[in-house]
């Protein structure tokens, strides 16, 4: 009889086991899709371009920049307050929300008749992946025990990865047998859908006490966009023209105003004292500078491609997928040599072949043939698979452990400020070294002027990547300097706001 028992309860307590194993199964998978969701609409909207340029819309080149832009400056600014958000009143909550507002975001932009509407649809979007992205993160850390969360963790940040790959290869497919407003619609039901999954999936999770910051998000967000417009609007008002200049000084002031605000505030959005470390500071830095160089390149690529190349919409989706590569491969290697030689080699190697690939792209015109094309990619791609890892590795360990939500949540942000920042350099050089819209100049061009307009273009292009390489490259010399070890340096500790 006890036997039986016994066996009962062992046969009752590996179902319960198995039970619960395939329900953290199904949440993970619930959780990477919408990561992936959120993320590839960052690079998606890239394959729009050309379709955008030539719609009836009519976006001036400035217009372009802020509909690429607003998603990410959003994203980026709304990233920490949405993290507590979450942690406040639920991350389930908070994520069903954001899913919300991303569709919602998506239906706006898909429905616009000019381009204010879609620069807002595009903003609205953003806000809601800043919900969806921080809350994943916490789900998961919730459903997984200790010994599991390490491979949540790592696939997770696999799902952020293959984002930029979906937003591509899918952006392509989704351009070449649909028009731009498709893009937009297929995220509404795919949302929503998600949104009925994760209801059905994913456990409520407790609740904690969060300091969500308004003012800080405010100042951070409005200074951000200040810098932006005085980048994007130079070629079209003058860099001496009160619009810029006053852009510049907002800008500044906002953001010396968030500073100072922070560093009174009981709990501040980000506490500026975190930065005392050179070693965070240079992990901050090389993850911006890391997309910046990325994102400048994918708002380029697909123009390129497509204008110069003549590739469809399609095929210049599946052109940028050996820009994967490295960037899968590559951290497997750069995790073993981390314990060997420590991480500045690894970190300094990779934002220089970041830099490095960036000139070597600047060096293609209509004759460069696709593999060498290719060839410049994975350079880039080695790079990033290089140096990400150790990179944001570093701005974690810089942190004491209670403060690795704050790590988190300024390792997503660095990135999307970078490729805010990447795409408005990039855009507004072309603006100024090329007159006209691509799209509009080369379909009316035949003959000798489509070969001139054409030369025009990839000159700009070229001077483009030459001056956001050398950026990268000097940016590298700085963290390289933030890299060099220090004798009785230790974690940052200070107090600051809940985060991502």
């Amino acid at each position: 009889m006890s036997t039986s028992v016994l066996g009962t309860s062992a046969r009752r307590a590996d179902g319960a086991q198995t039970e619960r194993a395939g329900s953290s199964r199904a949440v993970l998978i619930a959780m990477c899709a919408c990561v992936l969701v959120a993320q590839s609409m960052v690079a998606a909207i890239n394959l729009a371009i050309p379709q955008l340029a030539a719609s009836r819309l009519h976006p001036s080149a400035d217009s372009i920049l802020w509909i690429v832009d607003a998603y990410v400056i959003v994203f980026a600014g709304l990233l920490i307050p949405a993290g507590a958000l979450g942690d406040r009143y639920g991350r389930k909550g908070a994520l069903l929300a954001g899913l919300g507002v991303f569709a919602a975001g998506a239906a706006v932009s898909a429905l616009a008749t000019n381009s204010a509407t879609l620069i807002a649809g595009r903003g609205i979007s953003g806000a809601g992946a800043a919900l969806i992205m921080p809350a994943t993160m916490s789900i998961l850390m919730h459903v997984f025990p200790a010994e599991r969360r390490p491979q949540a963790m790592a696939s997770w940040t696999l799902a952020v990865g293959l984002g930029g790959l979906l937003g591509n290869v899918g952006g392509g497919l989704v351009q070449e047998y649909l028009p731009w407003q498709g893009l937009f619609w297929i995220m509404v039901p795919l949302a929503l859908v998600l949104a009925a999954v994760v209801q059905w999936v994913t456990p409520r999770t407790e609740t904690h006490p969060a300091a969500l910051d308004p003012i800080g998000a405010a100042l951070l967000i409005a200074g951000l966009v200040a810098v932006l417009y005085g980048i994007i609007e130079g070629p079209e008002f003058g860099w001496g023209s009160t619009h810029v200049i006053g852009g510049f000084a907002l800008g500044g002031g906002l953001l010396l105003g968030f500073v100072l605000y922070a560093l009174r505030a009981r709990n501040p959005l980000l506490d500026p004292r975190v930065f005392k470390s050179a070693k965070l500071r240079a992990g901050v830095l090389g993850i911006g500078a890391s997309f910046f160089g990325l994102f400048a390149l994918f708002f380029i690529n697909a123009q390129y491609l497509q204008y110069v190349k003549g590739f469809s919409a399609m095929r210049t989706g599946f052109a940028i997928v050996p820009l994967t590569v490295g960037m899968a491969l590559a951290p497997k290697v750069a995790v073993k040599a981390q314990q060997r030689f420590g991480a500045r080699p690894l970190v300094v190697l990779g934002l220089g072949l970041i830099g490095v690939g960036l000139l070597c792209m600047a060096t293609v015109d209509a004759r460069t043939p696709y593999a060498v094309y290719a060839a410049y990619l994975l350079i880039l791609s080695a790079g990033m698979g290089l140096c990400a890892p150790a990179l944001s590795f570093g701005v974690v360990s810089e942190l004491p452990r209670h403060q690795a939500g704050l790590g988190s949540g300024l390792n997503t942000a660095a990135r999307e400020i970078g490729a805010a920042l990447g795409v408005a350099v990039f855009g507004t050089i072309l603006a100024v070294r090329f007159d006209g819209q691509p799209a509009v100049e080369l379909s009316r061009a035949r003959g000798a002027e489509h070969a001139r307009v054409v030369d025009s273009f990839t000159d700009a292009m070229s001077m483009g990547l030459l001056v956001v390489g050398v950026l990268v490259l000097v940016a590298t010399a700085a963290v390289a300097v933030g890299y060099r070890d220090r004798a009785g340096t230790s974690a940052v500790r200070v107090s600051s706001g809940s985060a991502a």
